[in-house]
């Protein structure tokens, strides 16, 4: 194939960030150039609602998988975190971008950073500097549930747009924390805004967080070869293991479920999960390990360790809370 690929994307600086990135990937290995289509999805023109109350983070790539499917784009690039577990029939994942540090990050006030410009190494320090009863940044109700349970007076507020814009709104004074993925935040040059990577015993990431997913028709073998040759084998590995893990604990995106499959000891990989009451009253946890090539396995078998721990009530209450939605993770 030589003809240019049509690549679909969101036009948000971290979704034009991914989708150039693929380009210049797919170019360096002697593939095609890539013509890139921005694609306006439902989560862009609802910026002021809270992801909880328009549907969940499937907003954002629905109108893309659309796209793809009527043959519009060849291609489509996301952030693998706000995909659906399930994806519709005729698509596929094909390749993922090396995983960039999948960390939730404490971000700070540059105001409140050169007052006390003291390092903050440890949960320990972050609780003493932010008090208990912070106003927090962020939407996320896998972060909330986890946060509670380390600020429980915590007062927590959704910030949507793109990353300037939210760090504008927390130097301007509307909070006194943000957290958000590590990734995007290094990813676009901000990684000097970083106050704190939260560990994930504190906070398990979202399934796929700093993970870029490349996803096509599953009939395309031409661009399944092309793309191909970009895969990250580790990374995709992990992808694996998390959406396993989701789909078998049938979470939606607006569902408090953290998990992290990270690469061990050459070609093993390691897991860590947590489903967490939306109030932070309960947490279920689940770890494992198991052969990168058994990695959809190990994503079942934890989640079912974490069902059969009573993760099953904590999701009932969440979808009763939140209504059942379609995404990984928010």
């Amino acid at each position: 194939m030589t003809a240019p690929l049509r690549l679909g994307t969101r036009g948000s600086q971290l979704a034009l960030w991914q989708a150039t990135t693929v380009a210049s990937r797919i170019a360096a290995t002697g593939g095609p150039p890539c013509s890139i289509v921005v694609i306006k999805t439902s989560g862009d023109r609802l910026q002021e609602a809270p992801l909880s109350q328009v549907g969940g983070k499937r907003l954002f790539v629905k109108e893309i998988e659309d796209a793809l499917l009527r043959g519009e784009v060849d291609l489509a690039v996301h952030s693998s975190k706000d995909m659906p577990a399930l994806l519709p029939d005729g698509l596929a994942v094909a390749a993922v971008l090396p995983r960039e540090e999948p960390l939730d990050a404490v971000v700070l006030p540059l105001d409140a950073v050169s007052q006390q410009p003291s390092a903050i190494d440890s949960i320990d320090a972050l609780v003493a500097r932010l008090g208990q009863s912070p106003s927090i940044g962020t939407g996320s109700v896998r972060r909330i549930a986890q946060l509670t349970r380390l600020f429980p007076g915590a007062r927590f507020t959704p910030i949507r747009g793109n990353l300037d814009t939210r760090l504008r709104k927390l130097d301007g004074g509307a909070h006194d924390a943000l957290v958000l993925a590590a990734a995007g935040l290094r990813r676009l040059g901000f990684s000097d805004r970083i106050t704190f990577a939260l560990p994930a015993d504190a906070c398990v990431p979202a399934p796929g967080q700093g993970i870029v997913a490349i996803e096509i028709l599953e009939r395309d073998l031409d661009v399944r070869a092309i793309v191909s040759r970009i895969d990250d084998a580790d990374a995709a590995a992990a992808l694996t293991a998390e959406r396993a893990l989701v789909e078998a604990l049938g979470g939606g995106c607006q569902t408090p479920i953290g998990a992290l499959a990270t690469p061990i000891d050459g070609d093993r990989i390691e897991m860590v999960a947590a489903v967490i009451a939306l109030d932070g009253s309960k947490a279920v946890r689940g770890r494992g390990e198991a052969p990168r090539s058994e990695a959809a396995a190990l994503g079942a078998r934890i989640g079912a360790q974490l069902l059969a721990d009573g993760a099953d009530e904590i999701l009932a209450a969440a979808a009763r809370a939140h209504g059942a939605g379609e995404g990984i993770q928010p």
